[in-house]
């Protein structure tokens, strides 16, 4: 998966190399989300999708911005036929479809776009300077890529109106308290704390952990009773796994598990 990319800086990470690692990397545009990076990042996560040794992946920006929104230079002229018709930003839902798990590692902006696409994935960490807002608003338009959406689910309904009306921007520890992030770590920190618990994950069972993935995704879209329904199926379906009898008998018999992901 590593390689020509104009956008975005793509490798392998951790010590056993199972970590995929994926920058944003507009620096002169402050990482805007222009279409060609949006594709290259799609590419990327396909190719990750597909590695084997691959079980989890990381994506960040820069030290200054995760990502200060979209391009809205590629959107000025666009018209509401050219946007409907064309499904404008369908593709971006790409990481939101990703099956191996994603953490974002936003450090200063994550603006808008940028805010949109950070919280499509699974984890979000925060470096202690990390601004999040929707600022839409202000350009005379709303969130069109999750912002209302995701971000009320993970904020509540007061704070979402509150950032998605006046495109007010909230501090990493605002968004620590509610909810919004994980982990708030030191700037020069927070790639290598990602990586961590990227590498924590990848020691697992990766159809298991895609299987857990599933399971509290679908918090967010099915009742309690369906919910429950779901997580009990794919709760007895680890028992058709290996790695479900692996781990079982590890611990029986008191070693460290061998997962073989199947």
């Amino acid at each position: 998966p590593c390689g020509q990319y104009e956008y975005i800086l793509v490798e392998k990470r951790g010590e056993n190399q199972d970590v995929g690692y994926i920058q944003l990397n507009r620096p002169k545009a402050l990482n805007a989300l222009c279409d060609g990076l949006m594709l290259e990042l799609g590419k990327a996560l396909d190719a990750f999708e597909a590695d084997g040794t691959v079980g989890a992946i990381v994506l960040t920006g820069s030290d200054r911005a995760f990502a200060a929104g979209a391009d809205i230079k590629e959107m000025q002229n666009r018209t509401f036929q050219e946007c409907y018709a064309g499904n404008f930003l369908a593709h971006w839902n790409r990481v939101s479809t990703t099956r191996k798990p994603v953490i974002a590692a936003v450090n200063g902006f994550a603006l808008g776009g940028g805010c949109e696409l950070a919280m499509m994935c699974d984890i979000i960490f925060a470096g202690e300077k990390a601004q999040f807002g929707q600022p839409e608003i202000l350009l005379g338009t709303i969130p069109g890529a999750g912002g209302t959406q995701r971000l009320t689910r993970a904020v509540g309904k007061s704070l979402a109106m509150e950032m998605v009306l006046t495109g007010d921007r909230i501090t990493a520890q605002e968004a620590k308290q509610s909810g919004l992030v994980s982990k708030i770590c030191p700037v020069d920190q927070l790639v290598s704390e990602a990586i961590k618990c990227g590498e924590k994950i990848a020691a697992n069972s990766k159809i298991v952990s895609a299987m857990a993935k599933e399971a509290v995704n679908a918090a967010y879209e099915l009742t309690l009773a369906e919910g429950n329904r779901l997580e009990k199926r794919l709760f007895h379906s680890t028992f058709a796994t290996e790695d479900r009898k692996e781990g079982m008998t590890a611990f029986v018999e008191k070693r460290k598990a061998n997962f073989k992901d199947q």
